[in-house]
């Protein structure tokens, strides 16, 4: 017997939101602190990672132009203009909590400021600098 167009609809949104459930990895930014120097080998740096992060690498953009320097406040992208919340995780208590965002963002932006992702020492860094922001 055939399920009435609402039921597969609401059986098929049930499946999507399980299937995107799962995909969720929850965390927390000291976990992924530990994750990126477990893969760097070394522990993460503060002071390496401000400099990096205010850094332009040679480019138009550093993370400071978008997610402003100290980012514990609302920014807004440099070239859109739309408002980025904090980046620093005391200030935004969602920021790093999502692995499968973590790994997009940062090879999003990295790209955008180093034309390249970035290396597990240099996300190692840049996550030991925002964690310590309090």
């Amino acid at each position: 017997m055939k399920s009435p167009p609402i039921q597969r609809g609401l059986t098929l949104s049930g499946l999507v939101l399980v299937l995107c459930g799962a995909s969720a990895q929850v965390t927390t930014p000291q976990a992924q602190l530990q994750r990126w120097q477990a893969a760097a080998g070394q522990s993460g740096q503060a002071p390496r990672g401000q400099e990096f992060f205010t850094r332009r690498h040679g480019g138009e953009w550093s993370c400071a132009s978008c997610h402003g320097q100290p980012p514990t406040t609302t920014s807004r992208h440099a070239s859109t203009g739309k408002p980025i919340q904090p980046l620093a995780p005391a200030f935004h208590a969602e920021r790093f909590t999502d692995s499968a965002k973590v790994d997009k963002w940062f090879k999003r932006n990295c790209k955008d400021v180093l034309s390249r992702e970035c290396s597990a020492v240099e996300k190692a860094d840049v996550l030991a600098y925002l964690v310590g922001l309090k």
